[in-house]
């Protein structure tokens, strides 16, 4: 019998490390800990807020499916949930956001100095319990990793032109901004396993990190402040070029061109019309978000680590699967798929891409025409 698809909702898949996750959420306050009351007062904020801990729930699983459980697994992951912390800090920052999980970021809080200096003190206290462990190879990633997050905030910096930026181009900036660091965070819990497993994971959470990213992006033109907690449209009132945008600029015509490249320039315009220009393309870029026609995309692949071979989810740990929507568009005819590595993917779909890929014996793409 084949590999299973699971969808689970995220309780579900947090459940096998739900005790742990609450001891991470302890963790990270004695990390940051200060006897600087401006400092606690941050703190205070930012701990009332508490996301999902989607990525120390992905190195966590990691470390229960590849080595078991150990006792520093709980310092790691507040580790990588205080580097998360800072990069939302400074992002907020930059962008000059007003809210985060529909509450007060800390620059509107607060200010931007404060911001940006908050971010830096929780980056300096995750880096300053990595070397208390003693042990170089989570220093390793996560400082690879961090020094990623920086270049591809840069990227997004950079990225201004609606015109001129690609796909290729938003590919390397999501792989650099969102995807390193949850493939760090899987790196990092396989650390002490096999060394296979520990690729294959890191492999894993990259393209993961894609995926998350570019439902992330649609989801800024599809739902409401109620569901994603910051402002209907605020990618592009902030000039944030994403996939969704990049697809539907092929389907505009030279009126709604005009108008999207004005609100780019303008930053004091309302978002409102923007959104309003873009229904004529609304199918190719909240369906697809693919290259047009001849070179008919794959759609939505589903990806699973496969049972089979080096399985690196062993039943007996409560973890069968992860489930991964990517995003591998390619030409049918041409055997190309820039998402999926596996040899036996439908329709003839190959390697064509050294980012985003699972390794072969862990990979299964299914097709959705």
């Amino acid at each position: 019998m084949g590999p299973q698809l699971v969808r689970p909702p995220l309780a579900a898949i947090q459940q096998p490390v739900r005790r742990q996750l609450d001891d991470v959420f302890t963790e990270l306050g004695r990390i940051i800990k200060s006897d600087f009351h401006l400092i606690d007062d941050v703190n205070e904020h930012l701990l009332r807020i508490r996301g999902k801990m989607f990525r120390p729930t992905l190195l966590l699983l990691a470390a229960h499916a590849t080595r078991g459980e150990q006792s520093r697994d709980v310092t790691l992951a507040a580790v990588i949930e205080l580097i998360h912390l800072a990069t939302l800090i400074h992002d907020d920052s930059v962008d000059h956001s007003v809210l985060r999980r529909g509450q007060p970021t800390v620059n509107a809080l607060f200010s931007h100095q404060v911001a940006v200096i908050m971010g830096d003190f929780l980056y300096s206290r995750a880096i300053t319990e990595l070397v208390k462990l003693d042990d170089l190879e989570p220093l390793r990633v996560i400082s690879r990793v961090t020094n990623e997050m920086t270049v591809g905030e840069m990227r997004e910096i950079k990225a201004h032109d609606v015109l001129d930026f690609s796909e290729e181009d938003y590919d390397q900036l999501i792989d650099a901004k969102t995807a390193s660091l949850m493939a760090g965070a899987c790196e990092v819990g396989a650390i002490g396993g096999k060394p296979e497993h520990r690729h294959a994971l890191e492999r894993y959470g990259r393209s993961l990190g894609q995926a998350f990213q570019i439902a992330d992006d649609l989801l800024d033109y599809t739902e409401s402040e109620t569901v994603t907690g910051k402002p209907a449209g605020l990618d592009l009132r902030e000039h944030r070029i994403t996939l969704p945008l990049i697809s539907a600029m092929r389907s505009m015509d030279a009126g709604e061109r005009a108008m999207v490249e004005t609100l780019m320039a303008d930053p004091t315009r309302p978002p409102g019309p923007a959104r309003m220009s873009l229904p004529s393309s609304r199918k190719a870029s909240l369906i697809s978000c693919r290259p047009p026609a001849p070179a008919r995309p794959c759609a939505t692949a589903s990806c699973t680590l496969s049972s089979a071979g080096a399985n690196p989810w062993p039943s007996d740990r409560g973890v069968h699967y992860f489930t991964l929507r990517c995003w591998p568009w390619g030409s049918s005819s041409g055997g190309s798929c820039r998402r999926c590595s596996s040899a036996s993917c439908p329709r003839g779909l190959q390697r064509n891409s050294s980012r985003g890929r699972l390794p072969r014996p862990l990979a299964r793409c299914n097709w959705i025409s």
